[in-house]
């Protein structure tokens, strides 16, 4: 795939038809994939230091996926699942097993978060992304109101699988042109 380049005068069509400047609709793009390695990386850190809330006075404060909050939503997950391959799979090989898996998980979220933050092989890091939380995903699919809850991930992972977001402010950029413009992330 080619490195993606623009001008200002090219255009796409954003809703309603109006024209959109190429150049702000790959801001926000890039945005996008800051953003959300942004949030991966915090909760990977709130796993590796076991902080699940920072408090930044009166400002704001965040909540975070630490290990024991990880350990929590895939039991949860687990027992109101309809899937019994996946909901068995959690019970009897995830949870047992939980200081393996969540080492596995905390290193995987470190990758993500880095892949995203850095735009290094940005598609492989939002699919690994997806194969994290789409097993949660689907044990919770058929309860109510989740659906609004998780999406919050798990669309942007999906538009960052498709777009190449790193070939813009990103390390893909570079390593683009060095396989001939067959680098596939």
């Amino acid at each position: 795939m080619a490195e993606v380049t623009a001008s200002e005068t090219s255009r796409v069509e954003g809703p309603a038809g109006v024209q959109v400047p190429i150049r702000s609709f790959i801001a926000g793009i890039v945005a996008l994939r800051v953003f959300i390695g942004c949030m991966w990386m915090s909760n990977a850190l709130a796993k590796v230091f076991e902080r699940s809330h920072l408090d930044f006075g009166h400002v704001f404060s965040l909540s975070l996926i630490d290990r024991a909050v990880a350990r929590g939503i895939a039991t949860d997950a687990a027992s109101k699942s309809r899937f019994p391959a996946l909901r068995g799979f959690y019970k009897h090989v995830v949870l047992p097993r939980w200081g393996f898996f969540q080492v596995l998980l905390t290193v995987s979220e470190v990758a993500i978060g880095i892949g995203l933050l850095a735009g290094i092989a940005t598609r492989l890091a939002a699919v690994g992304g997806l194969a994290l939380i789409a097993p949660i995903w689907v044990m919770l699919f058929d309860v109510r109101l989740y659906l609004w809850d998780y999406p919050a991930d798990l669309f942007p992972l999906v538009l960052l699988a498709l777009i190449p977001a790193g070939r813009v402010a990103g390390i893909d950029r570079m390593l683009a042109p060095r396989f001939g413009g067959r680098w596939p992330f």
